[in-house]
Formats: C-alpha cells, sequence, structure tokens
C-alpha cells in the first residue's frame, strides 16, 4: 500500500539531492553537474513522480498526490530550461533568469498553499516537503536578483529535502525489518485512515482538479511577470513551462475523465490549448461561458473562476497580437491571483473535515422547483449504456473540438506564418489530439462507432492540416494528398453508412464532415470553388454545436432537452436496452447480489461465465423461465439447461443417481462440461415445479457446474438456475456484453458485464443417459475436446 509513497519521496529526496549539489558547488568556476546532465535527470525523476502520483492517487491520496504532481511539472520545466543553458540557447544571465523566475515564483506559491495545508490536516512529512523546497524556489528568485543572497541558502533548502527523505526512508526500513512493529511518526502510511479516505465512499471528488488550477497559475505567470516588470522579456526560454502546462493539462483532462468530472475535464482540455497556442483566439469565449453557466450547477465558485478565462479570451481577441499585449496580461495577473486562491479552497476541502464554502448546490436547490429541468444525480450518473468504464464520457470534448477546428480553418491568419497562427493550435491540438483523446474515452465506455469517427476526424484534421498550412504539398505532390483524402473519405462514407442506425445527429455530423473531406480534396487538386470550403466549415460548425449542447445537456440534465434523435433506419434486435436494461459491472459484489435480488423477483438476465454470455432465469419461477423461453425464440431441439454452483445441492436425491453417474459428474466439475443426464425424480428436489416443462427433453436434461467464481456465487445466492445462451435460436453465440445489448437488450431485466468472454467457444455436452453401459456420446464438442472426456470416464471406471 505504501510503495508508491516511498517511490515519490524518496525520488523527491534524490532530485533535492542533485539540486543541493548543484547550488552548492554554483560559485566554483565549473558546476559540480554540467547543466545539460542535470536537466536531463531532473525530467528522469519528473516522470517517476508523476507515475509515483497518478498510482497513488488510487488511495484517495490527494495530499501526496498534489504534491507529487506539483514538484513533477516543476522539474520537467525546470530541467528543460537546464537543458537549454547547456545547449547554448541561454548564455546570457538575464536571459537564464527570465526564464526561470515565472516557473519559480508558481511553484513557491504554489508549494507554500500544499504545505500549508499538509500542517493543518496533520502531514507532516508531506507539509515540510513542501515548505522546503517552496522556500528554495524563493531562494532562488532572489539570488537572480540580488548577490546578497548566495546559492547557499537553496541548497541548505533542499538538504532539509533530503533529511526528510533519510528519516522516512529509516522509517520504512525499520518497519518492514521489524515486521511492522516499529513505526517512526508520519512514517506508518499503510495503516493512515483519513477523513478523505472515509469520504470517498460517499461520493466521486475530482482529486487531480488541484494540479489543474496550479497549471493555470504557471502559464499565467509567464505571461504576467512579464506585464508586472519581474521578467524583462517573452521569448523561447519561457516556452517550457508553457509546454510542460500544456502537456501535463492534458494529462489531467484524461484523469479528470477518471474521475467522472466531466465538466472540469472538459475546462482543463481547452486550457491546455491555450497553454500550447501562440496566437490569438476568436471563438474560445464562447465554450468557456457556456462551461461557466453548467458548472454553476456544481459550484458558483467554481463557474466564477471559469469567468476569468472568458474575461481572458475576449482580451485576446480584442488585441492584435494577442498573448504579447499588456491587456492579456494583466488578466493573467487576475488568473493567477484566482487559481492560487482556487488552488487552497479544493485542497483543503478535500484534505478537511470543515469545508471552505463554495455555494455548492445552492443552484441544485433552485432547479429542484423547476419542473421542466431535472438535474441528472445518483450512482448511475456516469454509467454507459454499454457495460462499465473508468471514464467519464468525452463527447462534450469532442463535438467542441470540432466546432472549433472547423471555424479556425477559416481564419486566414498571417500570410508568412499560417502555421504558428492557426493550425497548430486550433487544428492540430483542438480537432487533432484532443479529438483522439475523446475517441479513445468513447472506446473504453463501449461506443465503438463513436470512437472510430472521433479518431478518424482526429488523424483527418492533424494530416491535412500539417501538410496544407505546413507547405508540405505543391503541385508536385498533389495528386498524392487527393489519393489520402479519398481514403479518408471512403472510411468516412463506411461510418455515414453505419449512423444510420445510430441517430439523426450523429448521420449530419458525419455527412457534414464528408463536405469538409470534399473541400480537401477540391483544395488539394487546385479546383477549390470561392467559398465552399467556408460553406462546408459553418455547416460543420454549426452541426457539431447542436452536438456539443446535447452533449452537455445530457451529461447535467435528465430526459431530452436536446435530442440527437432516433436511428433513421431501425433495425430489429439493433440497439435493444440503450434505455431499459439495467447493466451492472460483474467485478463488483453488490452487482452480483441485485442481479439475484433480479432473478429471485422473476426476472431474466444476461451473465458471464467460463465460456459464452448466457440468459439466465430462477428454477424456481416458472414465470421467468417462460419469459427466457419466448424471449430467446427457443428452438424444440435446442432445449434449455440446467446449472447448480455445487453437487450438495443434488445430495439429498443422491440416490436416484447410478453411482458411476455421480463419480462422474463429481471428477468432470466444475468445468465448461454439460452432461446430458436421464430425467427422473431428482428434477423435483430442485424446486423446479410448473418450470421443468421448459428445461431439457421429456427423457433428460443437460446439467453443468460451471467454471466460473461469479456465476457459482449468483448461483449460491438464487438456487440452480436455467440456462440458454444469450442470442436469438440459429445465430452465433455472445462473447461480449455489448453483444447481449445488441440481440436481448429490451427483453431481458439486467445484464452482468464483465467484457470479453474468456472463450468463445461453448461447452462441450456429453451423453450420459447410457453411461451404466460405459458409453457416453457427445451432443456437441465445444472447449473440452472429446479425449480429455473419456479420459475422465476412463480414471472413474477405474476408480
Amino acid at each position: 500500500e505504501s510503495l508508491h509513497s516511498s517511490i515519490g519521496l524518496l525520488g523527491i529526496s534524490a532530485g533535492s539531492l542533485l539540486l543541493a549539489v548543484h547550488f552548492y558547488s554554483l560559485p566554483r568556476a565549473a558546476p559540480l553537474i554540467p547543466s545539460t546532465a542535470l536537466g536531463v535527470l531532473l525530467l528522469i525523476l519528473s516522470s517517476l513522480l508523476a507515475y509515483a502520483g497518478i498510482r497513488k492517487s488510487l488511495r484517495n491520496a490527494s495530499l501526496f498526490l498534489s504534491l507529487c504532481l506539483t514538484i513533477s511539472v516543476f522539474w520537467c520545466g525546470y530541467g528543460v530550461v537546464f537543458i537549454l543553458r547547456g545547449q547554448g540557447v541561454l548564455n546570457n544571465t538575464g536571459d537564464f533568469r527570465n526564464a526561470l523566475v515565472p516557473g519559480l515564483v508558481t511553484f513557491t506559491l504554489a508549494l507554500l498553499i500544499i504545505a500549508v495545508v499538509g500542517f493543518l490536516c496533520r502531514e507532516v512529512i508531506l507539509a515540510m516537503i513542501a515548505s522546503a523546497v517552496s522556500l528554495a524556489s524563493a531562494h532562488e528568485v532572489a539570488m537572480h536578483y540580488s548577490t546578497a543572497f548566495g546559492s547557499s541558502a537553496v541548497a541548505c533548502n533542499y538538504m532539509v529535502v533530503c533529511l526528510v527523505g533519510g528519516y522516512f526512508a529509516l522509517g520504512r526500513i525499520l518497519y518492514f525489518l521489524t515486521k511492522e512493529k516499529i513505526a517512526l511518526p508520519g512514517t506508518d502510511l499503510a495503516k493512515k485512515k483519513t477523513h478523505e479516505q472515509i469520504q470517498s465512499t460517499s461520493g466521486s471528488v475530482n482529486r487531480f482538479a488541484v494540479t489543474g488550477l496550479i497549471l493555470n497559475m504557471l502559464s499565467a505567470s509567464v505571461f504576467g511577470c512579464r506585464l508586472l516588470g519581474i521578467t524583462g522579456k517573452l521569448f523561447i526560454g519561457q516556452v517550457p513551462w508553457l509546454w510542460a502546462a500544456g502537456i501535463y493539462q492534458i494529462g489531467i483532462c484524461i484523469l479528470s475523465y477518471r474521475a467522472m468530472d466531466v465538466l472540469m475535464a472538459t475546462f482543463f482540455g481547452f486550457t491546455s490549448i491555450l497553454k500550447f497556442a501562440g496566437g490569438y483566439c476568436l471563438l474560445y469565449p464562447i465554450w468557456q461561458l457556456v462551461l461557466a453557466l453548467f458548472l454553476a450547477l456544481k459550484s458558483p465558485v467554481d463557474s466564477l473562476y471559469l469567468l476569468f478565462y472568458v474575461a481572458y479570451c475576449i482580451a485576446l481577441a480584442c488585441r492584435p497580437k494577442g498573448f504579447f499585449e499588456g491587456g492579456p496580461q494583466g488578466v493573467d495577473v487576475a488568473i493567477f491571483v484566482a487559481s492560487a486562491l482556487m488552488t487552497l479552497i479544493h485542497l483543503y476541502n478535500v484534505k478537511a473535515s470543515a469545508k471552505i464554502p463554495t455555494g455548492k448546490d445552492a443552484v441544485k436547490a433552485l432547479l429542484a422547483r423547476s419542473s421542466f429541468l431535472k438535474l441528472r444525480e445518483g450512482a448511475d450518473l456516469h454509467a454507459p449504456y454499454l457495460g462499465y468504464s473508468k471514464y467519464a464520457d468525452a463527447e462534450v470534448l469532442g463535438y467542441a473540438c470540432s466546432v472549433l477546428a472547423s471555424f479556425a480553418i477559416t481564419m486566414t491568419g498571417d500570410p508568412q506564418a499560417p502555421l504558428a497562427t492557426v493550425v497548430i493550435p486550433w487544428v492540430v491540438v483542438a480537432g487533432g489530439i484532443l479529438k483522439l483523446l475523446g475517441g479513445s474515452v468513447a472506446f473504453a465506455r463501449g461506443k465503438t462507432l463513436e470512437s472510430s469517427a472521433f479518431i478518424l476526424y482526429a488523424v483527418m484534421w492533424i494530416i491535412w492540416g500539417l501538410t496544407r498550412y505546413g507547405g508540405l504539398y505543391g503541385t508536385t505532390r498533389s495528386f498524392h494528398a487527393a489519393v489520402g483524402i479519398i481514403s479518408f473519405m471512403l472510411f468516412n462514407g463506411f461510418i455515414v453508412f453505419c449512423t444510420l442506425f445510430l441517430n439523426i445527429a450523429w448521420f449530419f455530423y458525419s455527412l457534414t464532415f464528408l463536405l469538409i473531406a470534399v473541400s480537401f480534396l477540391l483544395d488539394a487538386i487546385h479546383a477549390l470553388p470561392a467559398g465552399y470550403d467556408i460553406a462546408a466549415t459553418i455547416i460543420f460548425g454549426l452541426v457539431s454545436f447542436y452536438c456539443f449542447l446535447s452533449a452537455l445537456f445530457s451529461s447535467v440534465f435528465e430526459g431530452s432537452c436536446l435530442p440527437m434523435g432516433r436511428p433513421i433506419v431501425k433495425l430489429s434486435g439493433v440497439g435493444g436496452g440503450m434505455t431499459k436494461c439495467l447493466h451492472l459491472p460483474a467485478r463488483k459484489a453488490s452487482s452480483v447480489k441485485r442481479i439475484a435480488d433480479i432473478l429471485k423477483n422473476g426476472g431474466t438476465c444476461g451473465i458471464p461465465t467460463d465460456t459464452v454470455y448466457v440468459l439466465v432465469a430462477a428454477c424456481n419461477r416458472p414465470d421467468a423461465v417462460e419469459k427466457a423461453h419466448q424471449s430467446k425464440r427457443q428452438a424444440q431441439d435446442r432445449p434449455m439447461s440446467l446449472w447448480i454452483s455445487s453437487l450438495k445441492q443434488l445430495e439429498p436425491a443422491k440416490h436416484l443417481f447410478t453411482p458411476l453417474l455421480w463419480d462422474f459428474m463429481e471428477a468432470a466439475w466444475p468445468s465448461p462440461i454439460s452432461l446430458v443426464v436421464p430425467r427422473g425424480e431428482w428434477v423435483d428436489f430442485l424446486g423446479m415445479k410448473d418450470s421443468a416443462k421448459y428445461v431439457g427433453t421429456p427423457q433428460s436434461i443437460a446439467i453443468r457446474i460451471p467454471d466460473c467464481s461469479v456465476t457459482t456465487h449468483l448461483i449460491d445466492l438464487v438456487g440452480p438456475i436455467v440456462v440458454t445462451s444469450a442470442n436469438p435460436t440459429g445465430e452465433a453465440d455472445t462473447t461480449h456484453h455489448n453483444q447481449v445489448y445488441a440481440k436481448l437488450g429490451d427483453k431481458v431485466d439486467a445484464v452482468l458485464c464483465d467484457g470479453p468472454s474468456p472463450e468463445n467457444i461453448a461447452s462441450t455436452v456429453v451423453d450420459c443417459t447410457k453411461i451404466n453401459s460405459g458409453n457416453i456420446g457427445f451432443f456437441r464438442v465445444g472447449i473440452i475436446p472429446k479425449s480429455q472426456v473419456l479420459q475422465i470416464l476412463e480414471q472413474v471406471q477405474k476408480k
């Protein structure tokens, strides 16, 4: 449990030792550690800290997570600056200071906030490390502006971190050597039970938001320091801070989806674009304003914070030189202060029992009186309609990026540098990278078609944007570019066809992108009519904007305020269960219990097994067995079988089975082997009653104990169950819970979701009606071969 805490804290200590050695040797003519080597080592340690922080986040350790990720970002940008100095890019002392100071100022304040919260919440070791690194950064800033401050003060602060790390390492060693008998104060991390761990069971909390807010402070500091005169100019030396913040912000966006926080994840995705962008933005305020309105439903304070970004984007749009003007830089200063305040509020509210009021649920109380809008709440808030997922829905970000990218290519930008002003920040980053993220999340949520479209469009935006605006094709390469675009159009044509069976909005979304692909093609062969590309992008942008609003409404409100529409072509058995059928993850014992309750109450369910998915009903509920029989259109030559969890369930009727048959059942189970045995009075011992007429034939019944812990546990809760394959008669076996939805989703009450089946082959069905004569037959040879079954029989006969 404490492995990743150990890795994180010792990694911080190792980096602090390197920096302590560097600053102690700084007065020498030649530093002991070359700048390039120091930068590379800090980059390695920053990746290690990022890993430790993210892995430890699974234990709900928010303060440790914030500390590790904050220092990881710090050393990432810090290391690149040292590499630039080692390579001669920052030879001038003034340039090196201008490059370092914005990051040092940010992390001085950010780590101070973490230290204050750590001391208040009695996390002494983490607080001491944060305060020491914060003081080291503050001393380094002072060192760059005044010769009265020597580098030894910085080194001393880093040595404090090393001593704390040494104390922690000693505590862990003693803890393991004494077999948990000796634990130094503050080092017994495995047995800590903090308030946040208890609180985490009551609801989902986005513990990554703090790091995202610190990243906003970092990017604001770069431009704010220039306005306040702390740095002399904006130049290439400050790019590492902005790009480190952008890269980490995309990571925070992904992790926020893992935390099921759709709105903050979308916000962090957008702010990552600003950190990458070097030009102006025109349409960006629309998204922040819309997000601010919806975020007010969660917390009015968070909503007010987003309005700072609305003002920032308006300031950027109004100034020809964008980031280099005083107006946007002034808003940057305000964002820096607001981000620091929000960091303190979020970090303290996650750790402490007493909360700083943020107006949470105030708007919810007002909407509770509305009959038109009802907030979406409860345990299934982010549950996908196709099984379980570790991620919240990212379609809001995907649609918004489509609008942003499509409208951005209508802007010509600077004719001398179109790649820098339009393509990189808006088309490539927004339309490409973030759309790839949305496609990946959609795939994780079981939306195969949507994910394929997002990924295809992302690749198209990236390749076409770089090719066209990067000057990578001219007259000689037009044919090759046209061939590639035609290939994309063929793939998109297939997606357009598939969306006929999805909904109206997706059909128009994919169809209008085909218009954009046509404009790409015409441009490649130099036959683009005047105004066609503008018209195509506007149409696609408007359709995408409707989809964006629809996805945002559906993620916040119940019902269909802005519906996506019905499928244009409706096929029987396709799309069943999307709104009716309950889906539960098989990993949770509570899910198995709910399935058991449904079966006890006369329901039918699709469940995973040791082979393929099956449709089940409780034996003692004849109505449920009849329902399962009818929903599957059961053929007379494919009778339903009987499953038990243990031979103890047949123990009262053991005298009704021959000794050879009983021993064979005992030797063959649990396994994917179904044994067809003679029908007899033993059936009555299982409480089948009127259900018996639907199970087996008048002469025999197939019975099995599955080799699957989930299935046997379910049978223990319900009793013997009646089983048939989860597919209409005559169709292929279902090997994924998605297929159960597609084929029987509107006819069953619930599906226990466990992803792909462990095997794609059904069980082996053995005829044991004549086993006493020493002969067995095979109705179906499945996953277990004949030879293995015959070998089991031979061993039983010898016994």
